[in-house]
C-alpha cells in the first residue's frame, strides 16, 4: 500500500502513539475561556475603549405613570462637555420597537408608563459630565395613578394605544362537565424575579464613514438588535453592525434594548465613539423580569388518586409593554398542568400590561410559575386522599404517548416516572444533632436567633417541564461554516456564547467529526448569518446541528480522495482519536497528513421540524420537544422564626444525551440555585409601581452559604431522536423545578399552604405546633 500512497500505510506499520488527546462528544473538555475569566483578563464589555470616545448618559423617568407635559433640554445642552442631547424628536426611524410586540417607544415622548423608562439620553467629554446633563434636561410630568394590580388591567383605562390585554388563550381538553369524587383548590402568587446580571449591562457604538454605525455589545441575538436598531435609526439593516463581545452570562435575553438603541443615536449625531455603562439601579430599571403570576387552580381526581380535571385561571403581569408575554402565556397555559396525564383541562390564561417594570424572557418563564401552583396542588391532593405524596405523582405522570392538554402528543422520551423514582429511593440526609456544633446549621445562619428544638425538618417534591426551541411556528434555524487550514479548524456561527457553553460544544463537535485537536470558534458578529437568540436550548440543538452538518461535509471533502484511491466508498473510512482508517483496516493515515496542503471549508444549516400557533381553543403541536426533571428537596424550618435553610436537594433530569459531564452538572447546579433563589429570597418590590431598593443589598441573591448539597442522583439519557445530538435543554428545568419543591418540603415541614413565592417568613411560622 506504501507504493500507492506516501501517506497511507498498513496497520502493522503504524508506530506507536501518545495517548490520544481527550476531545470530542462526552468529554468534559474546558471552556476556551476560562482560565481569562478566572484570572481576570477576560474583556468584558465594561472594558471597550475607542479613540476619542464620549460618554453617555440615561434621563429615566422618577414615576411609574404621568403625562409629559414639557422637556426643557437647554441647561443640558449649555454644559461645557456636552456634545449631544436627544429626546423622543431626534429618533428618525421606527418610533417602537420589542423582543416580542414592538410597542415600546426608544424614549417617551407623551406618556410615561413605567418608573425608569428612557426620557432623554446625553453624550460628553466625561461621564460625570454626562451623568449631571441628563439630571439638568428638566422634565414638567403631570404625575397619574398607575395601575399596578394586573386585576384591576382589565377595567382601567387603556395604558397603551394597543389596549392593556396582550394575549388570552383559553385551553378547552375533554369533557366539562367531568368531575371527581375529591376536589381541592387553591390560590397562588408568584413575585418578580430579577436576571441579576453580575456585570451590568454596556456597550460602545462607533459611526462609520457610510454614515451606519458599528455597536460593540453584549447581546444575545445580534441580528434582531441589529434589525431593531436599523430600523429605530432609519437605516438598512447592511449599515447597522453588531459585534458580540465580552458577554458575562445570562439567566435571560441579556441587554436591555432600551440601553442599545440611544447609544447608537449618540454616535451617530456626535459622529464620535460613544460608551455607556449602566449603573446597577439602572440595570434594574431597564431590563425586563419575570411575569408576576396569579394563578387560581381547582383538581379533581378520583378516590384513588387518578386525576380527572384540572380547572385554571393564570394572569401574567406583562408591566409597561408586551416583550415576550405572549410566548411565556403560551408555556404558562401549555404546562398547566404539568407532567401529568389529565385527560380533562380547562385553562384560562390572560398576560395584561400595568404600569409595573416590564416583564419579559428569564429562563424558564411561564412553566416555573405554574409549576410551583400546580405541584402545591398535588401536595394539597394528597393530604386529602391520605397518600405519600411521590406516590400520588408516579400514578399520574405523563409518559411518551401521552397527550398533552393543548392536544399535543409527546413524541420525545418522558421519563417522569422513572425520574421521580429515582429522586424517592436516593438516601435522606442525616439528620442533625440536637445541639448543632456548628450553628451556620440552624436556619438562618450563625447570627440567627434560632434554637435547635424549633427546628422541623421537610421532605418535598416537584416535578416540571419545559420546552425547547422557540413555540407556536416559530423558525428556527441556524447557519454554521466549518474552516479546515494546516491542520487548524475554525468555526463560524453567530450563535453567542453566553456561558451555556456553545464554543466548546462547538470545538467538541469538529474534534470528533474531524479528528483534529486544535479548534477554534470566531467571535460572533452580524456579518455572518443569523443563528437566533441564546435560550431554550437552542444552540446545543440548532446551531450545534448546524456545526456538525457543516463538519460532516468537510469530512466528506477529506476523506473523498482517499475512498476514491482505495475504491471504496467514504463510508467505510472513520476518523478516530486523530487517525484516518479503513473498516478492514489495511489503511491508516492520520488527519494531520491527509490535510496537507489543504484548504476545505462547508456551510451548512440546521432547521428543525415546523410548529403550529394554538388556535382559538387552546389547541395545537406547538413544541418542537421537551424536557423533564424531578427534584427532591429536603429542608431545615424554624417554625418560631419562620426561616428556611435547604439542606439537600437531589435532581433526576431527562438529558438526552450527556455531550460534556462537567458542563452538563455545572449548569444543573446553577439552574437549581437560581431556583432557591425564586423560592426564598428574590423579590424585585415595586410598591405603586416604584423600584425599591434597586441594588443586590436590597435585591436578594442566594450566595454560596445558601447553596445546599446538590445530589445529582440520575441522568436519563434517552435520545431524542429528532434532535441533531439526542441532547436536551440543560438549565431551564431545574430553574422550572427546584422553587417548587422546596415549597412542598416546607409545607411538610409546617403543615401550612405555603401559596406563595418567595416564600415568607410569616407562611413559615407555626402558632400551635
Amino acid at each position: 500500500m506504501s507504493n500507492e500512497a506516501a501517506t497511507a500505510t498498513t496497520a502493522a506499520d503504524v508506530a506507536p502513539e501518545a495517548e490520544p488527546f481527550p476531545h470530542g462528544l462526552g468529554v468534559s473538555l474546558p471552556h476556551a475561556d476560562a482560565r481569562a475569566k478566572t484570572e481576570g483578563t477576560f474583556p468584558y464589555a465594561a472594558d471597550l475603549w475607542a479613540e476619542g470616545l464620549l460618554w453617555a448618559a440615561v434621563l429615566r423617568s422618577p414615576h411609574a405613570h404621568a403625562r409629559i407635559v414639557n422637556i426643557d433640554t437647554t441647561h443640558a445642552r449649555e454644559m461645557p462637555g456636552v456634545r449631544a442631547v436627544i429626546t423622543h424628536e431626534d429618533v428618525p426611524g421606527t418610533p417602537r420597537y420589542g423582543r416580542g410586540t414592538p410597542d415600546r417607544p426608544v424614549f417617551a415622548s407623551e406618556v410615561v408608563r413605567h418608573h425608569g423608562e428612557p426620557i432623554a439620553a446625553v453624550a460628553a467629554d466625561h461621564p460625570d459630565t454626562a451623568r449631571m446633563a441628563a439630571a439638568a434636561v428638566i422634565v414638567e410630568y403631570e404625575v397619574l395613578d398607575p395601575v399596578t394590580d394586573p386585576e384591576h388591567a382589565f377595567e382601567a383605562e387603556p395604558l397603551h394605544p394597543d389596549g392593556n390585554l396582550i394575549r388570552h388563550i383559553p385551553l378547552h381538553h375533554g369533557d366539562p362537565s367531568a368531575v371527581g369524587e375529591v376536589v381541592v383548590e387553591g390560590q397562588y402568587r408568584i413575585g418578580r424575579q430579577d436576571p441579576a446580571p453580575i456585570g451590568a449591562e454596556a456597550g460602545l457604538a462607533v459611526p462609520r464613514p457610510d454614515g451606519g454605525v458599528e455597536l460593540y455589545l453584549g447581546s444575545t441575538d445580534p441580528h434582531a438588535d441589529r434589525n431593531t436598531a436599523a430600523a429605530c435609526y432609519g437605516l438598512s439593516p447592511d449599515r447597522v453592525k453588531i459585534v458580540v463581545t465580552g458577554v458575562p452570562g445570562a439567566t435571560a435575553d441579556r441587554e436591555d434594548q432600551g440601553f442599545q438603541l440611544p447609544l447608537g443615536l449618540l454616535a451617530l449625531k456626535t459622529g464620535c465613539p460613544v460608551k455607556l455603562t449602566a449603573t446597577r439601579e439602572e440595570s434594574f430599571l431597564g431590563h425586563a423580569h419575570r411575569h408576576p403570576t396569579l394563578l387560581r387552580y381547582r383538581h379533581h381526581a378520583d378516590a384513588d388518586g387518578t386525576l380527572v380535571k384540572v380547572e385554571a385561571q393564570i394572569l401574567l403581569d406583562a408591566g409597561a409593554y408586551a416583550d415576550t408575554s405572549a410566548d411565556a402565556l403560551a408555556a404558562a397555559v401549555s404546562f398547566a398542568c404539568g407532567p401529568y396525564v389529565v385527560p380533562n383541562a380547562f385553562i384560562e390564561g390572560w398576560a395584561v400590561r400595568t404600569n409595573n417594570p416590564p416583564s419579559g424572557h428569564v429562563r424558564g418563564e411561564g412553566a416555573m410559575q405554574v409549576c410551583a401552583a400546580y405541584e402545591a396542588q398535588m401536595d394539597k391532593l394528597a393530604k386529602k386522599l391520605g397518600l405519600d405524596p411521590a406516590e400520588l405523582r408516579l400514578r399520574n405522570a405523563l409518559a411518551t404517548g401521552d397527550v398533552l392538554p393543548i392536544g399535543q402528543t409527546v413524541t420525545c422520551p418522558a421519563p417522569v416516572a422513572e425520574l421521580l423514582q429515582s429522586v424517592r429511593d436516593f438516601p435522606l440526609p442525616a439528620l442533625p444533632k440536637d445541639e448543632p456544633e456548628e450553628d451556620w446549621l440552624l436556619p438562618g445562619g450563625p447570627e440567627g436567633a434560632g434554637e435547635p428544638g424549633a427546628v422541623r425538618r421537610g421532605v418535598g417534591y416537584g416535578l416540571g417541564m419545559v420546552h425547547m426551541l422557540g413555540a407556536e411556528g416559530a423558525d428556527e434555524v441556524s447557519t454554521a461554516t466549518v474552516k479546515v487550514h494546516d491542520g487548524v479548524a475554525t468555526v463560524l456561527c453567530a450563535a453567542v456564547e453566553t456561558g451555556q457553553g456553545f464554543t466548546t460544544l462547538a470545538r467538541q463537535i469538529v474534534q470528533e467529526t474531524l479528528g483534529i485537536e486544535e479548534v477554534h470558534v470566531a467571535p460572533v458578529d452580524t456579518d455572518q448569518p443569523p443563528a437566533g437568540a441564546s435560550c431554550r436550548g437552542r444552540h446545543t440543538w440548532v446551531s450545534g446541528g448546524a456545526v456538525e452538518r457543516a463538519a460532516k461535509m468537510v469530512r466528506t471533502q477529506l476523506l473523498q480522495p482517499l475512498a476514491h484511491k482505495f475504491g471504496m466508498s467514504t463510508e467505510l473510512l472513520q476518523i478516530t482519536d486523530g487517525k484516518i482508517t479503513s473498516y478492514d483496516g489495511v489503511l491508516s493515515t492520520t488527519v494531520t497528513e491527509a490535510m496537507e496542503g489543504k484548504e476545505l471549508w462547508a456551510t451548512a444549516q440546521c432547521r428543525p421540524h415546523p410548529t403550529e400557533p394554538l388556535n382559538a381553543s387552546g389547541q395545537g403541536d406547538a413544541f418542537v420537544g421537551m424536557a423533564f426533571c424531578a427534584i427532591r428537596a429536603v429542608v431545615d424550618v424554624d417554625i418560631e422564626l419562620g426561616s428556611v435553610r435547604v439542606v439537600e436537594l437531589a435532581v433526576a433530569q431527562d438529558v438526552g444525551r450527556i455531550l460534556n459531564p462537567a458542563q452538563l452538572a455545572a449548569r444543573i447546579e446553577a439552574g437549581v440555585t437560581q431556583g432557591i433563589g425564586i423560592a426564598l429570597t428574590e423579590n424585585l418590590r415595586t410598591p405603586r409601581g416604584l423600584v425599591r431598593h434597586p441594588d443586590l443589598t436590597g435585591y436578594a441573591l442566594p450566595t454560596a452559604l445558601d447553596a445546599p448539597d446538590i445530589q445529582i442522583v440520575k441522568l436519563v439519557e434517552e435520545r431524542d431522536v429528532v434532535a441533531p445530538f439526542g441532547a436536551k435543554s440543560a438549565s431551564a428545568v431545574p430553574v422550572v423545578t427546584a422553587p417548587a419543591a422546596i415549597a412542598s418540603a416546607v409545607r411538610a415541614a409546617t403543615g401550612r399552604p405555603v401559596n406563595r413565592l418567595p416564600i415568607r417568613p410569616q407562611a413559615a411560622v407555626v402558632t400551635d405546633p
